[in-house]
């Protein structure tokens, strides 16, 4: 299975960008979809994860209200809406995949079979 994230860039606070995930090779199927991202010295935290069936989104805190997460089955893509972009959330953006495990969409990185490349994202004040 190989993710390719793309769709970063710089952007002015306030502004807006969507991030694109496309999923290839073997899945089995349906399978819970992740954002995370890493701002530089800080730690991986979680963005928005999403179900197998696409029934249940988690959001972080921060980010509720402005980033909306989708996807299209028909072309193993996911999604990354975001909107009214602050400094604060630049970083490196990463989409992964769960295969395995339960229906609920996990927040904790460790859970997630695969892993994108990153793609970066800056928001300039």
């Amino acid at each position: 299975v190989q993710l390719q994230a793309s769709g970063g860039g710089l952007v002015q606070a306030g502004g807006s960008l969507r991030l694109s995930c496309t999923v290839s090779g073997r899945t089995f199927g349906a399978y819970g979809v992740g954002w995370f991202r890493q701002a530089p010295g800080k730690e991986r935290e979680f963005v928005v994860v999403m179900s197998r069936t696409g029934g249940v989104t988690r959001y972080a805190d921060s980010v509720k209200g402005r980033f909306s997460i989708s996807r299209d089955s028909a072309k193993n893509t996911a999604y990354l809406q975001m909107n009214s972009l602050k400094p604060e959330d630049t970083a490196a953006y990463y989409c992964a995949v769960r295969i395995y495990g339960s229906e609920w969409p996990s927040s904790e990185g460790h859970e997630y079979d695969y892993w994108g490349q990153g793609t970066l994202v800056t928001v300039s004040s």
